[in-house]
């Protein structure tokens, strides 16, 4: 197969360069918006951890203290 050369009126040249220029703009800043939305979902469940980390010790806490009011120690 052959190639050969294509003419493009520079108007034209120009204005796919412009298109090409603002679809790559676009797609810049959809991927920093998608990392941003990463990062806070990073840190929603960096806090719901924690949370249920608190969460699991303050049922330990609330277990001892019930169990220590339903087992009185042997004198």
């Amino acid at each position: 197969m052959e190639h050969m050369p294509v003419f493009v009126k520079v108007e034209d040249y120009q204005e796919v360069l412009n298109l090409i220029r603002l679809a790559r703009k676009k797609l810049d800043e959809a991927k920093e918006t998608l990392n941003k939305v990463n990062e806070l979902k990073n840190e929603e469940d960096h806090q719901l951890e924690q949370w249920h980390n608190n969460l699991n010790e303050v049922e330990k806490k609330i277990d001892f203290v019930e169990h220590s009011l339903n087992e009185p120690e042997n004198y």
